[in-house]
């Protein structure tokens, strides 16, 4: 990318900002900021700077530095306030075609005397290292950990960022096998239909319902989570469901629940050879952005045994602790 995309910094102290919280006047800047950069309205933007910002950058550079920015990044689709930096308040900024942090500072005026726009890094994110939350697990019969660990051998998610603490789970029989018959069929699946529940009380941030369940064996790359629901607790902590069963989620965005809640069934939607639990947490809810928060369960049963504070790993067999 060309300088003027990787870092304008233009900056006129005024009062330092303590708070984070976005003020009222920064949103309002930032959303008229917003709306005149993907109108292209960039005579506008201009306007809304500052005598000194004009000065720092006039017109020409104005309009040089938005239309390279426009071409290299395309439109904004979503903006999310982060934190503060000094006079600056941080956004994080989802483009057509990247991920950057948009900075920007207000005079008491309302006019903007500072932009900064940079690569979105991992440290403007949450640092977890993993739940603080108790949990349970999030179904009611007894599991068999497919992938889970923290080698590569023991869970081959450990190359992904965000999922590198997940879960793969399915039912087996005495046997180990997780169908009854030839496994041709999601219905053949032990683990197809089941309930899964909420592991702790939480909001549900997100819900994405309507991807077909796949045929055993073929896989859907197209929305790789498939049918998903991603709780945040209440230390932001984001819980990530991944293959629910079509349409059979029922809860919705927004809606506040409780441990031991219905969410949905066990499914074989999205990228799944056969139907089965994904879970994982994560620091952020964006999957793209996010990183992987090592998951303990309160007291769970581990191949029969109770375990306390504790992250099963592959092979294992776990239900929660029978009251």
């Amino acid at each position: 990318m060309k300088k003027y995309l990787v870092t304008i910094l233009l900056s006129i102290f005024v009062n330092f900002v303590f708070g984070q919280m976005e003020k009222t006047e920064n949103k309002s800047v930032a959303d008229s900021f917003e709306m005149n950069y993907n109108a292209d309205n960039f005579d506008a933007i201009f306007s809304s700077f500052s005598a000194e910002m004009q000065k720092a950058l006039p017109l020409d550079k104005t309009k040089e530095f938005l239309t390279n920015l426009k071409k290299q990044a395309g439109r904004i689709t979503k903006r999310q306030f982060v934190k503060y930096e000094q006079t600056y308040a941080s956004y994080k900024t989802n483009f057509e075609k990247a991920l950057l942090a948009v900075n920007i500072s207000v005079n008491n005026n309302s006019e903007i005397n500072g932009l900064f726009v940079k690569p979105f890094k991992e440290s403007n994110l949450p640092t977890l290292v993993r739940n603080t939350t108790k949990l349970i697990l999030p179904f009611k019969d007894e599991w068999t950990v497919t992938w889970g660990g923290d080698t590569k051998e023991l869970n081959y998610h450990i190359e992904n960022k965000a999922q590198k603490n997940a879960f793969d789970l399915v039912i087996t029989n005495d046997k180990g096998t997780s169908y009854k018959t030839n496994g041709k069929t999601n219905e053949d699946y032990y683990a197809f239909g089941k309930d899964l529940i909420a592991p702790c009380d939480g909001e549900v941030v997100l819900v994405v319902d309507g991807v077909k369940d796949n045929v055993p064996g073929i896989l859907n790359p197209v929305y790789v989570p498939g049918n998903t629901v991603i709780i945040k607790t209440q230390n932001n902590e984001y819980l990530f469901f991944a293959h629910f069963k079509q349409h059979s989620i029922v809860v919705k965005q927004g809606q506040k629940v409780k441990q031991g809640q219905l969410l949905g069934s066990c499914g074989n939607s999205g990228n799944s050879s056969e139907p089965h639990l994904h879970f994982h947490i994560q620091n952020v809810e964006d999957m793209n952005s996010a990183t992987g928060v090592k998951c303990y369960f309160d007291k769970i049963l581990v191949n029969g045994q109770i375990k306390t504070d504790y992250s099963p790993i592959q092979k294992e067999k776990i239900s929660n602790e029978k009251k």
